[in-house]
């Protein structure tokens, strides 16, 4: 039987696959718009190869949410929110030096307060299955 924990965990996990399958495309398709969208902007087409390199990573971390979403590892799905929090802390910041518009910035924090909030749904979620 599912609980709520676990049903709520499973929607954001979704939601978190999902955004992240969308940044990796988008980064493929539109590498300069997608650099602005991060808080960064390329000053020359030539340098779109790094935007690149986050998408193929981008596209790593959506491929392995959706396996353990797939299998129902909520121990490991909590602790990805957990350790995950450090990329929008890290693009936060590099967004604010990089003179990003003030909402920018804001989107960042508000995906890390979305993973803390996603590893207290999952623990919540591994501790009513134990």
């Amino acid at each position: 039987m599912k609980t709520t924990s676990s049903k709520v965990g499973v929607i954001l996990v979704f939601l978190m696959a999902l955004i992240q399958g969308f940044y990796a495309i988008f980064s493929y398709v539109d590498p300069m718009a997608f650099a602005v969208v991060r808080g960064t902007e390329l000053f020359s087409s030539m340098d779109s190869d790094w935007v690149k390199i986050y998408g193929s990573r981008t596209l790593f971390i959506t491929l392995i949410l959706g396996y353990l979403l797939y299998v129902r590892n909520y121990t490991v799905l909590m602790w990805c929110a957990l350790f995950g929090v450090v990329m929008p802390i890290t693009d936060g910041i590099l967004a604010y030096e990089a003179g990003a518009p003030f909402t920018v910035v804001i989107k960042h924090v508000a995906t890390m307060v979305f993973l803390l909030v996603a590893f207290f749904v999952l623990r919540a979620a591994v501790r009513e299955k134990e």
